[in-house]
């Protein structure tokens, strides 16, 4: 059962979300029209501090309360969102003010996100942990569709500033309906263990390599990232255009995969998740295998269109069911810290094959390279299959305790 807290919360962060994808769009347009250098330094300035950072922000996030760390960044965000569209009424559009919010765009970030990240576990219990989560990452993939288009409109049609001032309503709303949900001791749910933030950003690093759970899940989540995510926004745009697809054709595939994985979801949500999620985890890596496999292979659109919603399947039924698994096994003095963890999980490992990759398809072809991915991705989701820790995880019914901790 999930609780109204947290449909109350998720409404909150959807708007949020939809806000930043609206103020994003609109501000990597408006640089790209001074030059790609200040499109990509403005890119570049969110997500440099929010790697950088983001360990620091798990552990202020335990230190303090996810509840104090969130409170503190939506008001940087109304301030800061309310100060660009007052500059920009006042000065235009000067690329000192563009990288300036981007930096503090991508630092509100660090800290943010893992403890929002964090969240659900706080306001769900364990038996309704996945459909939260799927709920959320339902509502994260509408943002991101709906997101750009409405950016294009509102840049087009009304300009930087009247986006900035969008994005400020959005932080406003989500600040005042955290108040709405202020915990009755905001000051329980920080860590109790003593030391610096330097000593809490080491200590759940340390967790995470230690729990065995813990280690095997973010594994797959490092491959997950590393090999499955270039699929569709790298390797599938060199592999159409070797094989002479229209943009209209390849745009079909690539969003094949959306639909299944959100497919995927929307029957976790509402069926509920399988009751061993380290075993599910694992044989979605493999069902999404097969399907690079079939991209590889694939001779004409039509048979590319089935590879895609295989990977989108298999990719789902991964998601839907890791991220609740990490959440679980999470203790709750470390919730923050080992979503920042989960977090970087998913992003450095982009950083360096997004490179690979693309080197690999001009040494050699896209198919090969597809082949790889897929034979990488199998071999961990076979591991996964065969790892003790994560075949003997068990979800609890409602009436068992959670998921025990190694």
């Amino acid at each position: 059962m999930i609780p109204g807290r947290y449909w109350v919360w998720l409404a909150g962060v959807t708007l949020s979300l939809l806000g930043t994808q609206v103020l994003g769009f609109a501000m990597t347009w408006t640089a790209a029209g001074q030059g790609g250098v200040l499109a990509g330094l403005v890119l570049t300035m969110i997500n440099l501090p929010r790697t950088l950072l983001m360990l620091v922000g798990g552990a202020v996030g335990d230190r303090f309360g996810a509840w104090r760390t969130m409170l503190a960044g939506d008001a940087v965000m109304t301030a800061a969102t309310l100060s660009l569209a007052l500059l920009l009424s006042l000065v235009g559009e000067p690329a000192w003010l563009l990288l300036a919010t981007a930096l503090v765009i991508g630092t509100v970030d660090a800290f943010y996100l893992p403890s929002s990240g964090s969240m659900p576990r706080r306001l769900v219990p364990g038996d309704g942990l996945a459909r939260a989560m799927s709920a959320r990452q339902l509502a994260g993939q509408a943002t991101t569709v709906a997101g750009p288009p409405l950016g294009g409109l509102v840049v087009a049609g009304l300009g930087l500033a009247v986006a900035a001032l969008a994005d400020a309503l959005t932080f406003a709303v989500m600040l005042w309906i955290l108040v709405l949900l202020r915990p009755r001791e905001p000051a329980a749910e920080a860590a109790k263990a003593t030391g610096g933030v330097w000593r809490h950003t080491v200590d759940g690093l340390r967790l995470a390599a230690r729990d065995r759970v813990l280690r095997a899940a973010l594994l797959m989540v490092v491959v997950a990232a590393g090999f499955l995510l270039p699929v569709i926004g790298l390797l599938l745009p060199l592999l159409a255009r070797e094989r002479s697809w229209s943009g209209g054709w390849t745009g079909v595939v690539a969003g094949a995969v959306g639909l299944a994985t959100t497919c995927v979801a929307a029957a976790v949500l509402t069926r509920g998740a399988a009751r061993r999620p380290g075993v599910a985890a694992a044989a979605g890596l493999l069902v999404a295998a097969a399907g690079v496999l079939g991209l590889a292979l694939s001779g004409s659109p039509a048979w590319a269109v089935a590879g895609a919603v295989t990977v989108g399947a298999g990719n789902g039924l991964f998601a839907t069911h890791v991220g609740p698994l990490l959440l679980q096994q999470a203790p709750d003095t470390h919730l923050a810290r080992i979503q920042s963890v989960v977090l970087l999980a998913q992003s450095l490992p982009l950083l360096a094959t997004n490179n690979l990759l693309g080197a690999a398809v001009d040494a050699t072809a896209a198919p090969p390279v597809l082949a790889g991915c897929a034979a990488v991705t199998a071999v961990t989701g076979i591991a996964g299959l065969c790892s003790p820790a994560l075949r003997a995880l068990r979800e609890p019914a409602p009436s068992e305790p959670a998921l025990q901790r190694s």
